[in-house]
């Protein structure tokens, strides 16, 4: 499902213009990522969490000729689904 898809499916769901879900939807990401870049956490309860995770200078390898580089550190967001969703999925 793409965001398009996403938006629709909330339209049909919720009986709501898709400009207006979509209007939402762009807001609810936004907010998200600014939250991240500020390195603090979104716990959404029951669906999961969003965290920013500090990843480490480490020593990669060129698969094509064998030679090691220098992948410099940063950071990466990263999510944890929360008990809700992971039981959701299973069934």
């Amino acid at each position: 499902m793409n965001k398009a898809e996403l938006i629709e499916a909330a339209a049909d769901k919720t009986g709501l213009t898709k400009k207006d879900i979509g209007i939402a939807v762009d807001a609810v990401l936004d907010v998200i990522t600014e939250t991240l870049q500020k390195g603090e956490k979104v716990h959404l309860v029951g669906f999961g969490n969003f965290d920013v995770k500090n990843r480490a200078e480490h020593i990669g390898r060129n698969p094509q000729n064998k030679q090691e580089v220098i992948i410099p550190a940063t950071r990466v967001a990263q999510f944890k689904p929360g008990k809700a969703l992971k039981e959701a999925v299973a069934r």
